[in-house]
């Protein structure tokens, strides 16, 4: 067999698998009204199938932001623990607010 024959019914092929998918009606019904061999069927879609070229998706990259730390306040407590605290008045008052408790 020829390659243009080859590539003729590769192509009538690949139509009425499409026809058939389009239809919504069984593969068992496509093939009797088109006087089509099931077995055919089958063995030409999944030959289809796994010739098909592979996909690729565009990925578009942003460019990341860069990650400011925060300024961190350390507290070296006399026993020689350190705290790193965040540089904000909420966590501030927070952690003056236990130390004058426990003092």
């Amino acid at each position: 067999m020829n390659k243009g024959t080859q590539r003729e019914r590769r192509e009538a092929w690949k139509e009425r698998i499409a026809q058939q998918e389009k239809s919504g009606v069984s593969v068992r019904t496509f093939c009797k009204q088109l006087g089509l061999k099931e077995h055919a069927f089958y063995g030409w879609r999944q030959r289809l199938r796994t010739q098909l070229p592979v996909a690729f998706a565009l990925v578009e990259t942003v460019e990341a932001k860069p990650v400011v730390e925060r300024a961190m306040i350390e507290l070296v407590l006399s026993q020689g623990d350190r705290l790193h605290i965040p540089n904000d008045e909420a966590t501030l008052r927070t952690v003056l607010g236990v130390l004058r408790e426990r003092s």
